[in-house]
């Protein structure tokens, strides 16, 4: 706010010396002009944020000094000062572009409140352009890392497809970059003006999968206090990203399948669809195809987001990607803590090129922002970066196989901790009751098991305790 520039207009010097004390200890940089004719002049010379102008000038009045002002700054935001009796004046000029008026006596506070909004559109407008240039930058096809084959091959058919309607779905590891990918084809799309929207499905708790995707209404269920727009709705004219769809529960796949192939989708509690205009692309880390032979996975549905299936390659295919993507991130990071670090030594990249990268550019992204902050030189060395064995590389186990280790064994010991009550357990875990029980039914689990497991230990203890005696 200290550099932004308001022109005064007034031909009443007491309330123009008034008004620019007012301004100026608000932060402003303020220049008066005591006719229209003056502040025209000055307007041509100068580049403003934002004007005010009496209605009722000598020669030119407020009008004529406002649609002179907007030839020469179209998107100037113009506020009218004008006394009671010429309310309908200041009304044509709102009609005929100022952002609004203030009638005379006006208090600090309504000129302060009409000031930042006039200047707050004003910031927007400056804003919106150069944040647009920023997402092409971080998202253009011209700027995604992509030096090996595969990488190129995958964004010669993203441009393909980035600007038809067609449902995409990315398949690929955790930590590949579907999300990068996806942001990409919309980002090229003709969709590239209208939102984003980026869901988890894993993260969704089953209970609450219908309202958050497609909304619901007042009074639908208990707690629905008011009304919600759905991530469809909310994604309408732009491009909904759904990650992890294996995830979404059977029972509402056949309300996705609908509305991928009806375009509308229907609110809880609502008794009329609502028409979507939603570009779909998906992601998954699982074989769906799998998925359908066992029946965790719709086939029809499966079909309907395959329309264009895209494979985005782990790292350890797309290796002459690495010393882009770890000085990519190394800048990153270090503009982000603020240190002078100015690359890699050469067996710093030695080591990341032998790497085996199981956790992808995820991983390496973690990686390097590790090393940055443990550096204490302006080159990364090797040290900072750690060395897997070929011991180490074959008795590590495929990410999916890791993870469902550490759950088995993690829900296991929350049950013993808890005795098998499942209340505790979910409120432990962070998560409902309904989906806790999900989980435990995927790894053939049960909340009795750990009860037994406790009753025996209870036995073995007081068996003990006897035999002492």
């Amino acid at each position: 706010m200290d550099h932004e520039r308001i022109l005064v207009v007034d031909d009443d010097q007491g309330l123009l010396h008034l008004l620019k004390m007012r301004l100026t200890a608000m932060g402003f940089a303020v220049s008066t002009c005591v006719s229209g004719e003056e502040a025209i002049a000055t307007a041509r010379r100068e580049v403003f944020d934002l004007a005010i102008t009496d209605l009722h000038l000598p020669g030119l009045d407020g009008l004529a000094v406002m649609e002179e002002l907007l030839l020469t700054h179209q998107n100037l935001p113009i506020l009218i000062l004008t006394a009671h009796g010429s309310i309908p004046n200041a009304v044509e000029a709102m009609q005929k572009g100022a952002y609004g008026y203030l009638t005379k006596p006006f208090d600090d506070k309504e000129l302060t409140v009409y000031i930042e909004k006039a200047l707050g559109q004003q910031r927007m407008s400056r804003e919106i352009p150069r944040l647009k240039l920023l997402v092409k930058e971080l998202y253009g096809l011209e700027n995604v890392v992509a030096r090996s084959p595969k990488m190129q091959l995958l964004l010669q058919q993203v441009a393909q497809v980035a600007d038809t309607d067609a449902t995409i779905c990315l398949s690929g590891e955790t930590g590949t970059g579907k999300e990068v990918i996806a942001r990409v084809i919309h980002c090229n799309s003709r969709r590239a003006r209208g939102p984003f929207i980026a869901v988890n499905c894993g993260a969704i708790p089953e209970t609450l999968f219908e309202s958050e995707l497609f909304g619901h209404v007042k009074g639908a269920f208990t707690g629905a206090h008011g009304s919600k727009r759905g991530l469809f709705q909310s994604a309408n004219s732009g491009t909904l990203f759904l990650d992890e769809i294996s995830e979404i529960p059977l029972a509402l796949q056949v309300k996705l399948l609908r509305v991928l192939q009806e375009r509308e989708v229907q609110e809880v509690g609502s008794e009329h669809p609502t028409r979507v205009d939603v570009r779909i692309i998906t992601a998954t880390n699982k074989d769906l195809e799998q998925a359908v032979r066992t029946g965790a996975f719709r086939e029809d549905l499966y079909y309907r987001i395959q329309v264009v299936p895209l494979k985005v390659p782990p790292l350890r295919e797309r290796r002459d990607d690495i010393p882009l993507l770890a000085q990519h991130f190394l800048k990153q990071s270090a503009q982000r803590m603020k240190k002078d670090i100015r690359g890699l030594l050469p067996d710093t990249m030695q080591r990341l090129m032998l790497y085996p990268w199981p956790g992808n550019v995820r991983e390496l992204e973690n990686m390097i922002e590790k090393a940055v902050i443990m550096s204490m030189q302006d080159m990364i060395t090797a040290d900072l970066i750690p060395v897997l064995t070929q011991s180490d590389e074959g008795s590590l186990k495929p990410l999916t196989e890791a993870k469902e280790e550490f759950e088995r064994g993690y829900l296991k010991e929350i049950l013993q901790l808890t005795g098998g009550n499942i209340s505790r357990a979910a409120q432990i875990a962070g998560r409902y009751r309904a989906d806790f029980y999900k989980i435990l039914r995927k790894y053939g689990l049960h909340p009795g098991d750990a009860k037994l497991a406790q009753n025996s230990g209870r036995d073995s203890a007081a068996a003990r305790d006897q035999s002492d005696v």
